[in-house]
Parts: C-alpha cells; sequence; structure tokens
C-alpha cells in the first residue's frame, strides 16, 4: 500500500466529492429532486365547488406519475383571497400549487388590491372551461331568451339570482342588463347551492350561474336555460344560443379553472407539472369526468393560460368601472 501525506488525501478527497457532486451527470439532480415529498393543491374556495372537484380529479391522476401524493388544501375566506395570497406567498419550489377560477383576475378590481394574481403568479396551465349560464323558473312564463326580454321590458325589476356579489355571474349579469338596456334586480347568494335552491323553488324567477348546478334540473323539466355566456355553445349546452347568437357581439364571459405557482418557481418543474396536467386532460376517461361536471378541458401552454387571464383581468378592471361593482375586502 502507497502512504500518501495528509495533505495530498484531502486534496484528493475534495477533488472526488466535487466530482461526485458536480462532474458526474444526473448526481445533484437526485439530491434534490423534484418532487421528494407530498405536493399541496391549495383551493381557495369550499369543499364540493367545481375548483375544489378539479383539483382532487386531476391531483389523484397526476400522483401517479409523480410519485408522491397530491394533498388538496381548501383554504377558504374573503371571496377566495386568503387561498389565493397563500399560494402567492409561499415558497416557489414547487411544493405548492394553486387550482383556482378566473376570480384570480376579477378579485383584485372588484376588492381594490394593490396587486394583480394574474402577473404575481406564475402560470402553469389552463385546465378547463365553463360558461355562465341564463336560467329561468317555468312559472316565469317564458321559454326562450326573446320571450324573456320582452317580459323584463313589459315587468321592469325581475330578480336575478347569482352566488354573490363580484361573482363572475353578478358581472355578466350586469353587463348583460346594461347592453339590453333592461332593468333587472341583482339577488346575491352566499354561493351557487343557496341560489339554485330559491331558484328551483320559484323564489326568484331568474339566475346567472354556472352549468354544473343548472344542467340536472334543466333535464329534468324543471327550469328552462335561455343563454349562454361563452364564444362558442358548450358541449353540454349546444340547444342554448351564447349571447353574441342572440345579437350581443363581444359580450362574453367565461368561467376557466386552471393552476398557477409561486413567481420563481423553477422553469423545469413548472415544465413538469404543465406536462403530467396535460396528460391528465388527454385521458379519455378524465375527459368523461369533466364532460358529467359541465367543464370543458382546455389544456395548452404556461404562456397560453397567462394571456387568458392578463387578458380577463384587464377586461374585468374595464368591467367592474362600467358597472360599478365593487366589495370592501
Amino acid at each position: 500500500m502507497t502512504r500518501i501525506g495528509r495533505r495530498t488525501f484531502i486534496k484528493n478527497a475534495a477533488a472526488a466529492g466535487a466530482a461526485l457532486s458536480g462532474g458526474l451527470p444526473g448526481y445533484a439532480f437526485a439530491q434534490d429532486a423534484w418532487p421528494n415529498r407530498p405536493v399541496k393543491f391549495i383551493v381557495p374556495l369550499a369543499p364540493g365547488g367545481g375548483i375544489d372537484f378539479i383539483a382532487r380529479t386531476v391531483g389523484e391522476y397526476i400522483s401517479r406519475n409523480l410519485g408522491q401524493s397530491v394533498v388538496v388544501e381548501n383554504r377558504t375566506g374573503a371571496g377566495g383571497t386568503v387561498g389565493m395570497d397563500a399560494a402567492m406567498k409561499s415558497p416557489p419550489d414547487g411544493y405548492t400549487v394553486l387550482i383556482t377560477n378566473d376570480n384570480a383576475a376579477s378579485a383584485p378590481h372588484i376588492m381594490s388590491m394593490p396587486y394583480d394574481y394574474t402577473k404575481d403568479l406564475q402560470p402553469v396551465i389552463n385546465l378547463a372551461w365553463q360558461p355562465q349560464v341564463l336560467a329561468a323558473h317555468p312559472s316565469l312564463g317564458v321559454n326562450t331568451f326573446e320571450e324573456m326580454v320582452k317580459h323584463v321590458r313589459a315587468n321592469p325589476g325581475v330578480g336575478f339570482a347569482t352566488s354573490g356579489v363580484g361573482s363572475n355571474q353578478h358581472v355578466v349579469g350586469e353587463w348583460f342588463a346594461k347592453e339590453a338596456k333592461l332593468k333587472l334586480d341583482h339577488v346575491p347568494y352566499r354561493g351557487a347551492g343557496q341560489a339554485i335552491n330559491d331558484l328551483i323553488a320559484g323564489h326568484v324567477k331568474l339566475a346567472w350561474l354556472g352549468p354544473t348546478a343548472l344542467v340536472p334540473h334543466y333535464q329534468a323539466g324543471k327550469l328552462k336555460l335561455l343563454a349562454q355566456s361563452s364564444s362558442k355553445r358548450a358541449k353540454v349546452l349546444k340547444d342554448i344560443p351564447t349571447l353574441e347568437d342572440v345579437g350581443f357581439k363581444g359580450l362574453v364571459l367565461e368561467a376557466w379553472y386552471a393552476a398557477f405557482v409561486p413567481k420563481g418557481t423553477p422553469p423545469a418543474i413548472v415544465a413538469r407539472l404543465n406536462s403530467e396536467m396535460a396528460k391528465a386532460l388527454a385521458d379519455p376517461a378524465m375527459q368523461e369526468t369533466f364532460t358529467r361536471g359541465s367543464m370543458e378541458p382546455t389544456g395548452g401552454t404556461p404562456e397560453a393560460l397567462g394571456k387568458v387571464a392578463q387578458d380577463d383581468s384587464a377586461k374585468y378592471a374595464r368591467l367592474v368601472k362600467d358597472l360599478g361593482i365593487k366589495i370592501s375586502n
């Protein structure tokens, strides 16, 4: 055995350590491979809603490929801003993902916040979209959009229900009333569940709500669906005209559901999340699950989501000002 000096041994050991940590491909990555612990999905609204449904469905799917569990945490309060704030301020390490809706674009303007989630969060992927839908109770005595307009002109002040003040349903309802020059009174509820119950009971005659809550009652013949707010007809509502179909060009306000991460999250992690979520959206079983929830998978690049989100932020900034919609935070 050849004897070497202590200084030479230390020098050679340091060189070997450097080779292992940086000189051998993949060694450093293996030490810090993502994910090596559970990933948290923050949902800013209560369990049981559309965002929660998407988060749990997509989370369960991608956990198999990630090799780690995905834990859904409902962080509710202040119209969803508590959860969005928590995600925005989380470490940008890929272990916190925000699953939210277009409230990320509207809330900063409606609540006069000093920041914009669409710019202060990193987009990952647009998961799904759906329209808002104008529904009527049969006792209103109308079967078509045109009949509803004629009825409201003759009976100004008909109330329309939404899931709350400042919701996208509230915005599209006020926008429509202004463009149509109709006198409609907003009847806000604390969530879609209460609104749909009163609509079914006939306590309120009109409502702007999401299709997930409305379609089963429409199919059962308990409600009339008159119009939808999207740029194209949703697959589950092929027989319902869009507002553009009935003459209101440009009156489009779609609900979208998307994934964001804190700014500064490594691009490789954003790309991996995008890829795994895109696989989930392309799965036929997943698509069928979304369809049953009256949602349509979207997909696309982080850049595409960023454009949609910031375009909607600009749209909401204009609308809340023009329509005078505002709530205190």
